[in-house]
């Protein structure tokens, strides 16, 4: 059974973006658009994996972050945020929160691809 990541993102063209490269990679995909509903889809279905967006419609990222940190049985989670906000403030307090990783947007899809892997524990494949 492959393993499960949730993007959570408002901006279509990063969903879709992130969607294709998360299945390319063999992960199967879930979507939120909102800080609520990517809450209620870590209740019914816990992902392995969140891209967590910070500035997000109905609840931001950090607040997501903080009620999924929270609760003992989605400490597992693996939670990477992504932000148009590259201050150090905004890493520092994603980090204190209890974020995996942290990426600034425009980001490379590589490097997307990659620590998704890490963080998954799965290993690159190579050609």
């Amino acid at each position: 059974m492959p393993q499960t990541v949730l993007v959570v993102e408002d901006e279509p063209h990063i969903v879709d973006s992130l969607s294709f490269l998360m299945k390319r990679a063999g992960f199967e995909v879930f979507i939120a658009r909102d800080g609520d509903a990517a809450l209620r889809m870590v209740e019914s279905c816990p992902p392995d994996l969140m891209l967590l967006d910070i500035m997000l419609p109905r609840r931001d990222g950090f607040d997501v972050l903080k009620s999924v940190r929270a609760n003992a049985a989605w400490q597992d989670i693996r939670v990477i945020l992504l932000t148009a906000k590259g201050r150090d403030v905004d890493r520092l307090k994603g980090m204190e929160l209890g974020a995996d990783d942290f990426v600034t947007k425009p980001f490379s899809t590589k490097e997307i691809v990659r620590l998704v892997r890490q963080h998954l524990g799965v290993e690159e494949k190579t050609a």
